[in-house]
């Protein structure tokens, strides 16, 4: 029936008859739900009751035994609260003695950490002085080394020349020796002739000795001889007396720098000591600073954020005093100026105290100063006409400016000066020239404000008949 129904009908009242199909038995199945749930509620109350039910009669029915029972458990609870309980206040009293060992420490690294970088700038300081140490002794050590190798060479040039000597030396003694043996042979045949010569009565022994004498004689003077020969050819010195005084002084030398050599070797030797004293000092406290607790470090390292912090605001500080400083003086500018302005009103000499000007309470009592000058002015200005004194002083202005752009070379007639007044008449006038000058002073200021003022004044009207024109 349904299908033909589809049939004959269109889409949109099929999908339409199918929803309300659909909303039809969503309805029913909320309702059975609902339904359900109520039932389910229901049972609930009634399993909760049943239980109650079933407490209270299983409760009235508890047995003697359950009841000692009950209290073996509540004596065994009770047991092991009161250990739980001693242990507790155990562990307490443990902890409290860990704490204050731990304060002490903490008590004692913070005495510690006050001390510890001024130790720390005294290590420093004492480093560089060794490191500059060691520099001078290394210095030292070099020109040392320099001087032991100069100190060589001159040791082998001399040691060559002496070689060479010796080996001319050697030649030398060979050429002697054959001279000697020349002149022995000589000897010889003079010995044979003055034998024949010589009387019988003298014995052959005296003979003997005689002939000994001569041939050495002949031997030193020959050798003699030869070697001044040789070293006046050499030398260029013909004098005996020089050539020994030239043998001493470079005898002297050679032992003057023997000496010198020696003294350097010991110089040497002792800066190598202390050199190996002192790099083993600073490994020592090099490696005593590294292997310090952990704790101080962290100390240190607190101590350092601490000095940061303060480092920071002393910064912040230095800022804020730099900009009040300069408000300060700009303010002192300002005061100055207004006293500058201010400067022909006269006050009483009681109220006039001496102050330093480079003190700090100088701007106070020239702002007081001022102050007092201002309100004498408006005391001054009560009750009279401010308009006619800014016309008069406009007028000055004007006047004062004409006088500015005369040329200087227009001369003016001075009136004469009779020299035959009283002296206090003199007096009175130049006060008050002097008086007139510091007006005339006062009065150029004023009026360059009034102008100011005035043409601050035209222009916001020349402003608002514009905005009205438009």
């Amino acid at each position: 029936m349904e299908g033909k129904a589809f049939c004959n009908s269109t889409v949109k009242e099929v999908n339409e008859m199918l929803n309300e199909g659909v909303l039809f038995k969503r309805k029913c199945i909320n309702a059975v739900k609902h339904t359900n749930e109520v039932y389910q509620r229901r049972l609930n109350q009634l399993k909760m009751e049943y239980q109650r039910l079933k407490s209270e009669s299983s409760s009235s029915k508890v047995s003697s035994d359950a009841r000692t029972r009950k209290k073996k458990d509540d004596a065994m609870k009770l047991r092991t609260l009161e250990n739980d309980l001693e242990k507790t206040q155990f562990k307490c009293m443990e902890a409290k003695n860990i704490m204050v060992n731990y304060l002490k420490f903490k008590n004692h690294l913070h005495e510690e950490s006050l001390t510890y970088k001024g130790q720390l700038d005294c290590l420093e300081a004492e480093i560089l002085k060794q490191r500059e140490e060691m520099n001078r002794l290394q210095i030292m050590n070099n020109d040392q080394q320099l001087s032991k190798e100069a100190t060589k060479d001159e040791l082998q040039k001399r040691e060559e020349l002496l070689y060479k000597d010796s080996k001319e030396r050697a030649c030398i003694i060979a050429s002697y020796r054959k001279k000697v043996k020349e002149c022995k042979a000589q000897a010889e045949k003079v010995d044979i002739r003055d034998q024949i010569t010589l009387p019988e009565k003298l014995s052959g022994e005296a003979q003997h000795i005689i002939t000994r004498m001569e041939e050495e004689d002949l031997k030193k003077i020959s050798t003699f001889e030869e070697a001044f020969r040789r070293i006046s050819e050499t030398t260029g010195v013909t004098d005996t007396q020089e050539i020994l005084e030239c043998f001493n002084s470079q005898e002297e030398t050679h032992q003057h720098l023997l000496k010198l050599k020696e003294e350097n070797e010991k110089v040497l030797l002792q800066l190598k000591e202390e050199k190996e004293l002192l790099s083993q000092q600073f490994e020592e406290m090099k490696y005593f600073r590294q292997a310090k607790h952990p704790s101080d470090q962290q100390a240190l390292q607190e101590s350092e954020q601490q000095l940061q912090t303060q480092q920071q605001k002393c910064d912040a500080a230095k800022e804020q005093l730099d900009w009040l400083l300069k408000t300060l003086h700009t303010a002192q500018a300002g005061v100055e100026h207004l006293a500058n302005k201010l400067q022909h009103i006269s006050l009483s000499e009681d109220t006039v105290p001496e102050v330093d000007p480079d003190s700090d309470h100088f701007v106070l009592e020239l702002m007081a100063q001022c102050e007092k000058k201002l309100l004498s002015l408006h005391k001054e200005l009560q009750g009279k006409d401010v308009a006619g004194i800014m016309k008069e002083l406009e007028k000055n202005k004007l006047y004062i400016r004409s006088e500015e752009k005369l040329s200087a070379y227009i001369t003016r007639a001075k009136p004469p000066v009779d020299q035959a007044h009283d002296p206090l008449h003199d007096k009175n006038e130049t006060d008050e020239g002097k008086a007139k000058v510091i007006t005339r002073e006062a009065l150029k200021l004023q009026s360059q404000l009034i102008i100011d003022s005035h043409s601050k004044r035209k222009t916001k009207m020349k402003m608002m008949k514009k905005k009205g024109k438009l």
